[in-house]
């Protein structure tokens, strides 16, 4: 064979290597964003659970208070409903709105404060949003290296081949950037 036939042989199979070597580090990477986005959607439902419980608590101390619980149900179907990562981030906003009213409510009502049950809801709501919060900063710390890997040479020539598409990130709603207004 002729050196000039060997080296493209030499070049052909570099290429074909690094095609699947960037196709397999991409299904990893992708298989990574979609385990952290199910946390996500893992801690969201959770929240979602408890929801009922400290709204049916608070209820029995504040039952005049009902427009701030059809804004907890409203923003709790929302989340449910939402099925892109845009919408369960407004959503989320929204959610996170009502409920930061809802707990306002607690504030007039010390005998709310000091039930047990009350109590233990909070501090399960609180547990909670802490781990909404890690897994959100893990979901997008995944996407942004997946995103990274998609875009970076020589990955690029070949992730849009085999239909890997960016990411997106999970942002907070416009509303979360605003201090909660709470009116009695």
């Amino acid at each position: 064979m002729k050196k000039g036939t060997l080296i493209i042989i030499a070049v052909i199979i570099l290429v074909i290597g690094m095609a699947f070597g960037s196709y397999n580090g991409l299904v990893t990477m992708n298989e990574n964003v979609t385990t952290k986005w199910s946390q996500v959607e893992n801690q969201l439902q959770r929240r979602n659970d408890l929801i009922p419980n400290l709204v049916n608590t608070v209820k029995g101390y504040a039952a005049h208070e009902t427009d701030v619980f059809k804004s907890v149900a409203d923003a709790r179907a929302k989340l449910a409903g939402a099925s892109t990562v845009a919408d369960k981030s407004a959503a989320d906003g929204q959610l996170n709105g009502a409920l930061s009213r809802l707990l306002a409510i607690s504030e007039r009502y010390p005998d709310l404060k000091a039930n047990q049950n009350f109590a233990q809801l909070q501090d399960e709501l609180a547990g909670t949003e802490n781990r909404i919060a890690v897994a959100r900063k893990d979901y997008n710390s995944a996407a942004q290296m997946y995103n990274t890997k998609i875009k970076s040479v020589p990955t690029v020539f070949f992730a849009s081949a085999f239909g890997f598409q960016p990411k997106d990130y999970f942002k907070a709603a416009e509303s979360a950037k605003a201090v909660p207004k709470v009116s009695f």
